[in-house]
């Protein structure tokens, strides 16, 4: 689903040593001994010393050296002494690649160099082909502290933007870290921050605007629970306004000259043959209504083709022609969306296929700073007042949902005049309902048998479609520990529906030990089977940055408690009603005295799954009640 290229570009430039290394390294910064101990603090790796030259000679082509030197303190830190360096033979290639590892006091113990690497291709699972590899090397870290030393050169002949310096990495401390643009005019160089103020130095050197960055000294940061890093870590990214791809020159002065950039090349493949484009509308001759229209396509493209992923020569940014996935059945977002976008031009109903960057709580493009930070392609149908938007991977996805991979961010149209930025939707807890009913049969000994529905919406919904290619034993971990269910002796979990974006399963339970209480006449229940939401955050003097759930949420629970024969109710839990700026929790529990049957009714709602740091107590003093709430005890007596 993901472009591959732009994984690429991101690894190419994200890392923080001179072209024709001309800084020179203090011997001192090898021995561990001389790290400050306010940098070691928190941190599991300091880097000593990082150094990257970015020399862009003119549009799409750069030559990019890196050396840092990193202490790795504990085994959390590890990592640094992975080394990954993607490339391909046609866009850009490694042109040097060597890592050293130093003891404790500075001392050369291991070389590695170029051939030493692992040299495999860039590809997941879902990848039919591709073009793009990578350069693997590991070293296994055998005692603390050890320093590692990473050289690397690459050269490039296409690139989109310049990507972007993520100067301080997570639980690492920085010492010193230097970036260096160096550009010629004519490609238009420029810069923006992100989460902080830095500002580089400018100069000219002979036929190049230089930018010098530096920074020193940098504790280590690791962000709050649930925050989003993009909010929160510091980083520059890097764009040039001209720029060259497989030979393609491009603008990207403005959104409006990139999206010109993408229609030419898209331009051809975009159509089905005439034949074809009179099938299909045949197809959908007696369907009334564009929109009904729209949606018998794309649910016939949903049963007719599938996801694979292709990335050959610029086919990581290039569509496969419409007719080349009409023919195959298979294509990737790009080939996909185009091809969506084709059968509904066949039946002359427009729509856009649309850039964007495909992650839960991703990060939106700037408006005001035209780079390319996407990595997905959905479809756009501007129906009259009512806008569409349509995932073309997905078999299962409804028509016209995004969900949170690729809602409430910007999204670039490709049309006829250029791209246009626009917002996807937001959804509501209306869009993720969780909806249950429970009947329990308690016996006289403790145990119960136990019969749970779930109807589920949105993100539910995935995740109970997602389930269904586990194992038998994963589903019952995930569902026992995901609902907080008391450990059962028998578990049966059973798929039903998934009609009208709603799926439906059923699971079975028996326990012989359902009390957590047995006490002479009585027994201890408690009194919901599952939580609707059973996580907790920690109390914090004060939070700095926003809170983020995954998405807003509705969950309803309705138990039916069957009290055994010979048995009444002694204690019912009280109703309870649990107010918070952005949602609600409540549970109330009725005793039908003549049927000896008990009824709860829990509703938990989150209506917004961004909570603002100022919010946080209060969100957290919420969900310990919810917590609380949902821990009172039931308890039924024998009758007299």
């Amino acid at each position: 689903m993901k472009l591959t290229y732009k994984i690429l570009s991101f690894l190419c430039f994200s890392a923080a040593a001179a072209w024709g290394q001309t800084m020179p390294i203090a011997p001192n910064l090898y021995k561990a001994s001389t790290i400050p101990d306010s940098l070691k603090q928190d941190a599991h790796a300091v880097v000593r010393f990082s150094d990257t030259e970015t020399i862009v000679k003119g549009p799409g082509k750069t030559e990019v050296a890196f050396h840092s030197i990193v202490t790795i303190l504990d085994q959390k830190g590890d990592h640094h002494g992975d080394v990954a360096l993607p490339y391909d033979k046609k866009f850009n290639q490694i042109t040097d690649a060597k890592v050293l590892i130093y003891d404790a006091n500075g001392k050369l113990i291991k070389k590695y160099s170029k051939s030493d690497f692992y040299d495999r291709a860039a590809t997941d699972e879902q990848t039919l082909a591709s073009n793009y590899r990578v350069l693997l090397l590991s070293h296994t870290i055998s005692s603390y502290p050890t320093t590692v030393e990473i050289i690397w050169e690459r050269s490039t002949n296409s690139y989109l933007d310049l990507g972007r310096w993520q100067y301080l990495p997570e639980e690492t401390a920085v010492e010193n870290a230097y970036y260096k643009v160096s550009a010629v005019p004519l490609v238009g160089f420029r810069y923006k921050n992100n989460n902080t103020n830095i500002s580089p130095r400018t100069l000219k050197n002979g036929n190049y605007d230089v930018y010098e960055w530096d920074v020193h000294n940098l504790k280590t940061f690791k962000p709050e629970d649930d925050a989003i890093e993009w909010r929160v870590y510091p980083y520059v990214v890097f764009a040039t306004n001209q720029f060259s791809f497989d030979g393609l020159p491009g603008d990207l002065t403005s959104w409006e000259s990139y999206g010109k950039w993408y229609q030419a090349l898209n331009a051809e493949g975009l159509d089905l043959s005439p034949q074809r484009a009179e099938e299909i509308r045949k197809m959908t001759a007696d369907i009334v209504g564009d929109k009904a229209k729209a949606k018998f396509l794309y649910q016939y493209m949903q049963k007719n083709m599938h996801y694979v992923s292709i990335q050959l020569g610029i086919g990581g940014l290039k569509p496969f022609p419409a007719m080349f996935v009409d023919q195959k059945k298979y294509g990737d977002c790009k080939a996909l969306s185009n091809y969506m976008v084709a059968m509904l031009k066949a039946v002359n109903i427009p729509a856009y296929y649309a850039l964007i960057q495909g992650e839960t709580n991703g990060e939106p493009a700037d408006p005001l700073f035209p780079a390319d930070p996407f990595n997905h392609i959905v479809v756009c149908v501007p129906f009259k007042g009512d806008t569409t938007w349509l995932e073309c991977t997905s078999s299962t996805a409804i028509f016209g949902k995004l969900g949170s991979f690729t809602e409430n961010r910007n999204a670039l149209l490709i049309t006829n005049k250029g791209g246009k930025l626009v917002n996807t939707p937001k959804s509501t807890c209306q869009d993720h309902q969780f909806n249950s009913e429970i009947n329990v049969v308690l016996d006289e000994d403790g145990g119960a048998k136990a019969a749970i529905n779930i109807k589920s919406t949105g993100e539910y919904r995935d995740m109970y479609l997602a389930l269904a290619a586990k194992k038998v034993d994963d589903q019952k971990g995930y569902l026992i520990n995901y609902l907080n269910l008391k450990q059962p002796s028998q578990f049966s979990f059973k798929e039903a529906l998934d009609k009208d974006g709603v799926k439906e399963l059923n699971i079975d339970l028996e326990y012989d030990k359902f009390t957590d209480v047995m006490s002479g006449d009585k027994r201890f229940y408690r009194p919901q089977v599952m939580s609707l939401f059973n996580a907790t955050v920690p109390i914090l003097e004060k939070r700095k940055t926003d809170f983020y759930f995954d998405h807003p949420m509705q969950k309803v629970c309705v138990t039916n408690i069957a009290v055994p024969a010979g048995f009444e109710v002694e204690t019912l839990p009280t109703n309870t009603n649990i107010k918070f700026s952005y949602g609600s929790y409540d549970v109330s529990y009725a005793y039908d005295k003549e049927k000896n049957k008990i009824v709860s009714t829990a509703k938990f709602v989150l209506t917004s799954h961004v909570i603002p740091a100022a919010k946080y107590t209060e969100m957290q003093e919420y969900l310990d009640n919810i917590a609380k709430a949902q821990n009172k005890k039931l308890v039924i007596r024998k009758k007299a």
